[in-house]
This record gives C-alpha cells, sequence and structure tokens, in this order.
C-alpha cells in the first residue's frame, strides 16, 4: 500500500531522515520505534504531506531552508509531491502528537467538525463507530474537549481522524503522556479499529513495550536511520531492543 524509498529529509544543513525505506501492506500495523529527535515526526510529516505546507511556511518568513529527496509510492503512485489535502482524498490521514482537538468545543462537536467534507449519513455512521470503538466518550458527548484528560482526548483525536474515513492511518506518538492502564486501553482499541474496519496502520513511537506485540512489522529509527527491522515478535527478542527500551 505505502512504500517509502531512500527518503531523505533536511532541514538547512541538518539531516533529519537519511536514506530511510519500509513498506506498509494493506491491512497491516506496522510500528516505527525510536527516542525523542530520532525522525519518527518527520517521518509522518512526509508521508501525510505536512512537510510540504511546512516548507511552504519557512520561506514566507524567510527562514530555513526544508529538502526532500526520496519516493513515497501509495498505491502505485508516487505522492512525494501530492498535496496533503490530495493525500487525505486518496485515503492517508494523519492524527498528529499532543491531542489536536479544539478545546472550546464539546465532544460533539469535534467530530462534525472533523466530518465536515462527509456526507451527514457517512459522518453520523462514522461517529457512531467511533463511539463503540471508545466507549468512555459516549457520557461525555456535551463536555468541552478542553475538560477531558488526556487518554480521552487522544481517542477524541484519532476519532476525529477516523471521521475521514482513511485507508490508512498515521498515528503519530498517541501513546505520550498516557498513564500504562491507558496505553493498553489505546492499544486495545487500535487492534480492534484494524480488526473490524480493515484499515491500515502506521504508527511512531518511543513507547516500544505495549506496541510491539500488536504490531505485524517494525521498523528502528535512529537519528534518522534504519537500524533494525523485523516482525514484532522478532523485536521483542531482540537484545539490543530490550536494552535500549525495556531497560534490561
Amino acid at each position: 500500500m505505502l512504500e517509502a524509498k531512500n527518503i531523505m529529509v533536511f532541514f538547512e544543513n541538518a539531516l533529519a531522515l537519511n536514506d530511510f525505506s519500509m513498506e506498509i501492506k494493506r491491512g497491516e500495523i506496522v510500528g516505527v520505534i525510536g527516542s525523542n529527535s530520532a525522525g519518527k515526526t518527520t517521518l509522518m510529516n512526509t508521508a501525510s504531506g505536512l512537510i510540504i505546507d511546512m516548507k511552504i511556511k519557512e520561506q514566507r518568513r524567510g527562514g530555513g531552508r526544508i529538502t526532500v529527496y526520496g519516493e513515497m509510492i501509495f498505491n502505485g503512485e508516487d505522492i512525494i509531491n501530492t498535496q496533503p489535502y490530495d493525500r487525505v482524498k486518496q485515503g492517508i490521514v494523519l492524527c498528529r502528537e499532543r491531542h489536536p482537538i479544539f478545546p472550546e468545543s464539546d465532544v460533539e462537536e469535534n467530530l462534525k467538525i472533523a466530518g465536515y467534507l462527509r456526507k451527514r449519513s457517512e459522518a453520523r455512521e462514522t461517529t457512531d463507530h467511533v463511539f463503540s470503538l471508545f466507549p468512555p466518550l459516549v457520557n461525555l458527548k456535551k463536555r468541552k474537549a478542553g475538560f477531558l484528560s488526556g487518554g480521552e482526548q487522544q481517542m477524541l483525536a484519532i476519532g476525529m481522524t477516523l471521521i475521514a474515513q482513511p485507508r490508512l492511518l498515521l498515528l503519530d506518538e498517541p501513546l505520550l503522556g498516557l498513564s500504562p492502564y491507558l496505553q493498553l486501553r489505546l492499544v486495545e482499541a487500535i487492534e480492534k479499529l484494524r480488526d473490524e474496519s480493515g484499515i491500515t496502520i502506521l504508527i511512531c513511537e518511543q513507547f516500544a513495550r505495549p506496541i510491539l506485540p500488536m504490531i505485524d512489522r517494525g521498523y528502528v529509527i535512529e537519528n534518522g536511520m534504519l537500524t533494525l527491522s523485523g516482525t514484532g515478535s522478532e523485536l521483542m527478542g531482540n537484545p539490543e531492543i530490550k536494552a535500549a527500551y525495556f531497560g534490561f
């Protein structure tokens, strides 16, 4: 479904992604594991097309130049220069880190805002699916999103991306700032989402322990470079991964 080929991203003279390649097959959950500043968010911005908007904004400000090389193949087409809104139309939807919600609007209003491009019947059906996927949100429909807990905000943020009916869902650091209990609840919801909807999922995370058991395949990124790859179980049993991410 998606194949990144030799992606290189420069922020002025700083190299954020260095000859990075990966493949995501239809129906898979694929994980990219790495520490802070490893290049995970840059990869997500490149896959979603947000890097193009970042380039334009930097040019307007006269700031640092952003340069992207390589290929991003989606269903046989190179989309490396495709605008982010066109990628959304093709089915690539990004859920950004840090709970990108509308805090002054309630939960239902957030979901309605996310579905403004969809027919009312489609948006209503997907909204019902979001509430079945994230039961804690059912009793919070009229609560302002800014008053939700971190875990509830993350559930809402993912729910908003689902309203767009993605074919490929990009989750950037969905477990960031959540308690271990909420991390496990969210992991269960992500697995349920794939199993029930057949959505292909790419998840970038620094918390390897809850992620590795559920992924079909994973890639480890360090300083913008691919250092390890394998199935979730292979990475779980790798002593380097255990030492770096599990503390033993």
